[in-house]
């Protein structure tokens, strides 16, 4: 400080120590958090008891500056013997000192807990700044005219601030365990969740084995009854049906090209017609399904309205409205067309019709539960599926649990280490 005290003071080498060995404990971890309780019982303990005395020692050294306060305000400094500006000076001076450590200075608190403790630190900090602060803008006047003062000041505030950096390095230790002993606490609390997450984990564990265990049972009497009723006569027939019913679709094919060849014959006056004319939304329809694919749109009720097209392509035709390389040829196309009609949609209702026979044979001759008991199967294996997909992410979370646990128990050790001269290892309870 300006003043003059504060001065670092020389190093000295601190004896050399014999090593002793940490006593080794083996606790639970359910002991640890009042091992740290007693631990922070005795620390605070004795740090409330070395604050105190540090603050007994401090005590006199304030009362002193007290007194050096009152001594100096009697004391006129001989200001009647120097210059009068100097003279006004020195005076201001002097009572801009007296006026600080009036303000400041006051009977130090008792320690009887950690918080009074930290006044203490906080108010022996704030005095020493004030008093420093005017003692530093006033060094000349205190030196020069008031030169008795300045060591006991001097010596004074030295011991002030050493006794006080000592109370202040005590709490900051004492805080620093503390917040040593919150972590250890914390560490031990998320032991505990992880061990009842666990425990959770395992009962859902229990629950899903079980209920696998069940659907298995489930699934295993659903496939014997499956079985059971595809080796039964009635289930050969449905099968034949079905089968009849898969023959009989192939056909369709050949329908479809029938009808197809023929009216490519007429394609390109199909396709000239329908950006020509102007329809309505049905023939609209009916045109474009022609173009595409004439077999969706063989039925009577379609009948008149294809007819009509095909009546409008051959005026269009013959008009020259729709231009065609040969037009006699593409006429006698249209009209083998129109002739060919009444056979496709006979063919084509034939097809529809005998479809929905087989079908509907087909639908009576499947046994009412063989759906109901697929759809159940299906259902039981999806849910069994599911069962496994659960039981193997709780125990990936299990085994991540289990991982954590050694290196958390490890933390623990290291900060009981610290906070204490014992070795703990943690045990399984």
């Amino acid at each position: 400080m300006v003043f003059g005290w504060g001065k670092k003071k020389p190093e000295t080498k601190p004896e050399p120590q014999i090593e002793t060995v940490p006593q080794s404990r083996d606790v639970s971890i359910s002991d640890v958090p009042k091992i740290v309780d007693d631990l922070q019982y005795v620390r605070e303990k004795q740090a409330i008891l070395e604050i105190k005395n540090l603050r007994n020692s401090t005590s006199p050294l304030i009362d002193e500056l007290k007194s050096i306060c009152t001594h100096l305000e009697d004391d006129s400094l001989k200001v009647d013997d120097i210059d009068k500006h100097l003279a006004i000076i020195v005076v201001r001076g002097k009572q801009q000192v007296i006026d600080i450590m009036k303000k400041e200075i006051n009977t130090l608190v008792e320690i009887s807990s950690i918080d009074d403790a930290k006044k203490l630190d906080h108010y022996l900090d704030h005095i020493l700044k004030k008093v420093g602060d005017v003692l530093g803008r006033q060094t000349r006047v205190i030196h020069i005219f008031a030169k008795k003062y300045a060591n006991q000041l001097k010596n004074n505030l030295e011991i002030i601030q050493n006794n006080q950096k000592e109370i202040h390095s005590l709490l900051e230790n004492y805080d620093e365990n503390n917040n040593l002993a919150n972590r250890i606490k914390e560490d031990v609390k998320e032991i505990s969740n992880l061990e009842n997450h666990k425990s959770e984990l395992e009962s859902k564990i229990n629950h899903i084995n079980n209920e696998i265990q069940t659907q298995d049972e489930k699934l295993s009497s659903t496939t014997t009854s499956i079985e059971k009723i595809k080796s039964s006569s009635e289930y050969q027939k449905f099968q034949e049906s079905e089968k009849q019913y898969v023959d009989f679709v192939t056909k369709k094919s050949d329908i479809v090209d029938s009808i197809s060849m023929q009216f490519t014959k007429i394609s390109r006056p199909l396709s000239r017609y329908e950006y020509a004319s102007s329809l309505d939304k049905e023939q609209k329809s009916i045109l474009t399904q022609l173009n595409e694919n004439p077999f969706d749109v063989m039925s009577p009720k379609n009948k008149d309205g294809i007819i009509i097209i095909l009546e409008n392509i051959k005026k269009s035709i013959s008009s020259g409205s729709i231009s065609v390389k040969d037009q006699d040829k593409t006429l006698e196309y249209i009209t083998e067309t129109e002739e060919m009609l009444e056979g496709f949609i006979k063919s084509v209702s034939e097809f529809h019709n005998t479809c929905q026979e087989i079908k509907s044979q087909t639908k009576n001759l499947e046994p009412k539960s063989l759906s109901d008991l697929t759809e159940q199967q299906s259902k039981i294996s999806d849910s069994i599926a599911d069962d496994k997909q659960k039981l193997e992410m709780f125990q990936t979370e299990i085994k991540s649990i289990d991982d954590l646990f050694p290196k958390i128990k490890s933390q623990i050790e290291k900060n009981l280490r610290l906070q204490s001269k014992s070795e703990y290892h943690i045990i399984d309870s």
